[in-house]
């Protein structure tokens, strides 16, 4: 086991090393953030404390706690240079000029101490033109750490180790990036670009040209390359405003200046003559306000518009109608083989993309998974070049490409009647340049689901979830239907699950390999009983749902649920019945009812009040939990990270956050076996809660935001029956009130406002627009 990394420095305090920063700052390791002193500048910290100022204001937020940016310190490369004596990391993160880098290097190999790891966080320049006349101490402990754009948020991590790069540096940094930064750490060879920046500044410079030579919109070509192929919604265009225009010439620049004259790259690589002309312009993308979209304003309102790509200017916001874009990612040879431009620039770009993967290994990657991963990771595809190959069919797409003139790599012929992988005894194989199949492991400490599923079948299924066995007497809970929502199968099994865990387990595990653990509850299921005035079966589904969650609460096992993501309404409710939380640092959950016009009725009250009414912070006397608990779910509350949840009390100070995505199934089921010795279900709680005074008390705050324009005519409705159910009815606070009573009150007052035309139409809203409506 590598000695842990206890204290980083990151040098230079632009977008990327603040960005670097706060990541390792979100992992509880104090950092150093250097830059220089600023020409006439009256405070010599001030590029690095100007950058903990944006950190702070940064949407998405950089943070994922606002304490986070205290173990942060500021400092100068004049001043605290020598402060860098014991950290155990230092990330350079300095502009792309080789000579400055350099620079700062010798100067680093003067104060860091020996077993110091030093890496560059360059894009560009190669490892082997950083290390030359390098210190030859630390150019063993040196390496690229190519982080993505934002750092928080973004998973993957590409490291480059030299030749004389210590393999225990290696992995001591590998080690800190995976299991506390969150990184997927990718090994690279020392090739421009890398993976992921190496085939995205391809798809995007090919896909440009092809969008301008075939006469496309920019809206057309981010229909096209967006939610059909699985990518972001930003499609093209939308990224390049995102990332910032003016980057291109500079990217496109090294490219063409460190790749071979016969790359692929070459022929798409030079500059397009549009793109400079906006860069002259200024309208380098969002941050100036304007690039290939731009938001107008007028006495009106905002409106988007896009650019046309023939004349530069701008004109209103056209969405594309066109039928292969009717049933997005359903079958992409319909969408490659369609007649017209769109099929043609997808074939284009796509088959361009796919080939020029194909040349990448080994030069640029070790293999075609790495490829793959690099651009889910990096780039936010949902699947990689070659996994998209074998979706089309290789037979289908090699006389494609040989027919629009793209020459088909040795790769891509060698997957010829096989495809890029395959599962043989559970386990998934890739495919080699050699013809080989190669195994694809999994670092230890990694679980995922799809593992177990390529490895035998479900215990239970249904339409809506499945129970897997994940070894060594644990079970695992899977919800799977549209969104992960929970409709009346999906508590049918998990009822289901719980009997037979019971019976044949020793533990259950609540988690899923999609990106959002789950939506909450089926509205559409009860938008259509409430228009055929099927109340009783609402209140049936609602019953239901308590009664299956009670008895998962009081099994005679443990269950932990391990969310991801968004987990929202009854997916918020069916974490905080678990007996433990294991969540990923990125879950965002919360009780969000109230937005369409209802409460938490599947317990959601129940399970909140009785954690503020634990919090020993919090002064004593029946109020102030209640209080707490109105103030977070009248305004549907959603926490930014699971630390903000911790601090909302959806998770309790004993709930376990992990970094890494990919460890979270393997640390849940951990933490639910070591629960296993010795357990018993949790004592069912009692409440004193304050009554109608405190009712009054709520709808009052609540009317005084009204007033304020804050709240709408039906928010007072909705807050009122929340007001109602938070303080126990008629209750009064010298009568304890049991967990039955208060279920028994939050379905009642569920039932009354699921009724109302208002929450109807807030519904109804929701599930055509997906946005909240305010009536």
């Amino acid at each position: 086991m590598t000695d842990p990394i206890r204290k980083i420095a990151v040098i230079g305090a632009g977008t990327m090393g603040a960005g670097i920063a706060a990541q390792a700052a979100n992992a509880g390791i104090p950092v150093r953030l250097l830059d220089i002193v600023p020409a006439g500048a009256t405070r010599r910290n001030a590029l690095a404390e100007a950058a903990l100022a944006r950190l702070a204001k940064s949407e998405p937020a950089a943070f994922m706690a606002p304490e986070a940016a205290r173990l942060i310190t500021p400092g100068n490369l004049e001043d605290d240079l020598a402060s860098l004596a014991d950290c155990d990391w230092i990330i350079e993160a300095v502009i792309e000029r080789l000579d400055i880098k350099q620079a700062l290097y010798a100067r680093l190999a003067a104060v860091r101490k020996p077993d110091a790891a030093v890496s560059s966080n360059t894009s560009t320049i190669p490892l082997a033109l950083l290390t030359e006349g390098m210190d030859p101490a630390m150019r063993r402990h040196f390496l690229i750490t190519h982080f993505f754009n934002p750092p928080r948020y973004m998973r993957l991590l590409e490291l480059v180790a030299g030749p004389e790069t210590d393999p225990a540096v290696l992995a001591r940094v590998a080690a800190c990036a995976d299991q506390h930064l969150g990184k997927t750490a990718i090994r690279c060879p020392d090739s421009p670009g890398f993976i992921a920046n190496r085939l995205g500044i391809f798809w995007l410079q090919r896909g440009m040209r092809d969008a301008m030579r075939l006469g496309l919109t920019v809206e057309e070509a981010d229909a096209v390359f967006g939610k059909p192929l699985g990518l972001p919604k930003t499609g093209l265009f939308g990224l390049m405003d995102l990332v910032g225009i003016d980057l291109a010439p500079h990217l496109n620049h090294s490219m063409r200046q460190t790749l071979p004259a016969d790359d692929a790259f070459q022929a798409v690589g030079q500059d397009i003559p549009l793109v400079a002309r906006l860069i002259a312009e200024g309208r380098t993308g969002r941050k100036s306000g304007a690039g290939f979209y731009r938001m107008r304003k007028s006495a009106s309102g905002k409106s988007l518009e896009a650019l046309d790509l023939t004349t530069g200017e701008y004109r209103p916001e056209r969405r594309p109608r066109a039928p292969e874009l009717d049933h997005p990612g359903r079958d992409l040879r319909a969408l490659l083989s369609a007649p017209g431009k769109l099929g043609a620039f997808a074939r284009s770009v796509l088959g361009h993309v796919i080939a020029y993967a194909a040349t990448l290994v080994p030069d640029a990657a070790t293999s075609l998974a790495d490829i793959d991963e690099a651009m889910r990771l990096g780039y936010a595809w949902k699947q990689g070049p070659f996994e998209l190959a074998d979706r089309i069919g290789v037979d289908w797409l090699i006389p494609h490409l040989e027919a629009d003139g793209i020459p088909v790599p040795g790769l891509l012929r060698a997957a010829s009647g096989q495809g890029f992988y395959k599962t043989e005894s559970g386990a998934l194989f890739c495919l080699t340049p050699a013809g080989a199949w190669q195994k694809r492991e999994r670092a230890p400490g990694v679980l995922l689901l799809a593992d177990i599923k390529r490895a035998g079948k479900p215990v239970l299924r249904n339409a809506s979830a499945s129970l897997w066995d994940i070894g060594e007497g644990v079970a695992c809970f899977e919800l799977t239907g549209k969104a992960n929502t929970i409709d009346p199968e999906a508590l049918a099994l998990l009822q289901k699950s719980i009997d037979l865990v019971a019976q044949k387990f020793k533990a259950l595990v609540i988690y899923t390999d999609a990106a959002n653990f789950s939506m909450g509850a089926n509205l559409g299921l009860a938008m259509f009983a409430a228009n055929i005035a099927a109340w009783s079966e609402i209140e049936k589904l609602v019953a239901t749902g308590q009664a299956v969650y009670k008895a998962m609460k009081y099994a005679p096992f443990p269950v932990v649920a391990a969310p991801a993501g968004m987990a929202l309404g009854g997916g918020c409710e069916i974490v905080l019945h678990a007996d433990a939380i294991v969540a990923h640092a990125e879950t965002y959950i919360g009780l969000v009812e109230c937005g369409v016009g209802l409460i938490p009725a599947w317990g959601g009250c129940t399970e909140m009040l009785a954690r503020w009414q634990a919090e020993p912070a919090l002064p004593r006397g029946p109020m102030p939990a209640p209080a707490k608990v109105f103030e977070m779910v009248s305004v549907a509350t959603v926490a930014k990270s699971a630390s903000d949840a911790r601090a909302l009390h959806f998770l309790r100070a004993t709930d376990r956050i992990v970094m890494n995505r990919d460890r979270l199934l393997a640390e849940a089921k951990s933490h639910a076996l070591a629960l296993v010795p010795g357990y018993t279900p949790p004592e069912p709680p009692t409440y004193a809660l304050p009554g109608p005074t405190a009712r009054t008390g709520f709808t009052l705050a609540a009317a005084g935001f009204a007033k304020r324009g804050l709240a709408t005519p039906h928010d007072l409705v909705v807050a009122d029956a929340l007001a109602e159910t938070l303080s126990g009815g008629d209750a009064d606070f010298i009568d304890p009130i049991t967990e039955p009573d208060l279920l028994t009150l939050e379905r009642t007052t569920f039932m009354r406002l699921v009724r109302t035309p208002e929450t109807l139409a807030r519904i109804e809203h929701t599930l055509t627009t997906g946005r909240p409506l305010r009536n």
